[in-house]
């Protein structure tokens, strides 16, 4: 459920919003960035897949040595899916893409897809600006503790907590310095006291937002 990282094994390290299958709008951002792949690290806030043109792609990142993800919710769906035999939410949800491979792409897929389970739904890393958190939809607790068990339907799902931030309700999180969340498309970036949420809807027309950690 938790991976744990060290910032001090990488120069600089970024966030990034929702992939959504946009491979090469990330490589141009990262290369006006002048990442480094030897030497920086890039986390996502999950969503690699569905909806964008490049979802094997993307979801070939996980076997990158400078890339970090956490589950979204489309990557459960998928697993869900395959899993049950079940295709119906997943498709309904930009999962056609899946449908239209050809029969080795389509294993490729499945075989990225099965280790896709083993991406944990938070990720802690401790930089020189602190204590950075990542998960998709919410960390469902008022305290961030390491290793705490949380509900994973709520981590990949959850919006009640950025609804009442928006309406005017509710605060940070304790026990980090900063929260990274994906999930829901806005304008633009917000930031409530600790709390970011950074899903700027790129595979809707807007852009991929990166924010550097260190």
């Amino acid at each position: 459920m938790y991976q744990i990282l060290d910032g001090q094994q990488w120069r600089h390290i970024w966030v990034v919003s929702d992939i959504h299958g946009c491979y090469h709008p990330l490589m141009d951002e990262l290369k006006q960035r002048h990442f480094n792949p030897y030497e920086d690290l890039l986390i996502s806030v999950g969503d690699l897949i569905d909806r964008g043109p490049e979802s094997v792609k993307s979801l070939q990142l996980i076997r990158e040595k400078w890339f970090r993800a956490v589950r979204g919710n489309h990557e459960q769906m998928a697993i869900d899916a395959l899993s049950n035999n079940d295709f119906a939410l997943w498709t309904l949800n930009g999962g056609i893409w899946f449908s239209r491979l050809t029969n080795p792409q389509k294993l490729e897929a499945i075989t990225l897809l099965d280790a896709s389970r083993q991406l944990p739904l938070i990720i802690e890393i401790i930089c020189t600006r602190g204590i950075n958190v990542v998960a998709h939809a919410d960390y469902p607790a008022d305290i961030y503790l390491r290793g705490k068990p949380v509900n994973q339907h709520r981590v990949l799902w959850d919006r009640s907590r950025l609804t009442g931030l928006m309406a005017g309700k509710g605060e940070g999180i304790s026990g980090a310095d900063h929260f990274w969340f994906g999930h829901t498309p806005l304008a633009k970036r917000c930031d409530f006291d600790n709390l970011h949420y950074i899903d700027t809807g790129a595979v809707f027309g807007g852009t991929l937002t990166l924010a550097q950690l260190q």
